[in-house]
């Protein structure tokens, strides 16, 4: 099944995590120092804040952050016309490569083409991924 990084309800992620991992309520409510009422209601919650979504992650040993650095590389592409600082002008906020497709985004890509819901050329331009690196997935997850 592919997931769904464009319409993201961290609630229900959350809770399917719980359920995978067969966490007790009475341990997560320790961890969090809360009552069941207020796990139920993050459970229903489309967004967290971030702080609690760290705990989360480190309760469920899952990365819930990559979820929408995945929506970023899909739904928002790094802007062609995007001019770094000068030279002179270092950020000092950490940089990273500019995009790492995981498993999850490969399938997504080749399962649209696979089904025919947009061709080759439509996935290359709409997700600006180079058309060398769309081939090399397609050959290899044949």
């Amino acid at each position: 099944m592919t997931a769904d990084f464009k319409n993201i309800h961290l609630g229900t992620l959350i809770c399917k995590r719980v359920t995978e991992c067969k966490i007790g309520t009475s341990r997560i409510c320790n961890f969090f120092k809360c009552s069941e009422e207020d796990i139920i209601k993050m459970y229903d919650q489309e967004d967290l804040p971030v702080k609690i979504l760290l705990q989360w992650s480190k309760l469920l040993e899952y990365d819930f952050f990559r979820i929408y650095s995945q929506h970023l590389i899909m739904y928002a592409p790094q802007n062609l016309n995007y001019r770094p600082l000068s030279k002179n002008k270092k950020s000092t906020l950490p940089q990273f490569r500019k995009n790492i497709y995981t498993k999850e985004i490969i399938d997504f890509m080749l399962d649209l083409i696979k089904t025919g819901e947009k061709t080759r050329n439509q996935v290359a331009e709409e997700y600006r991924i180079p058309k060398t690196t769309l081939y090399k997935w397609i050959d290899k997850y044949k």
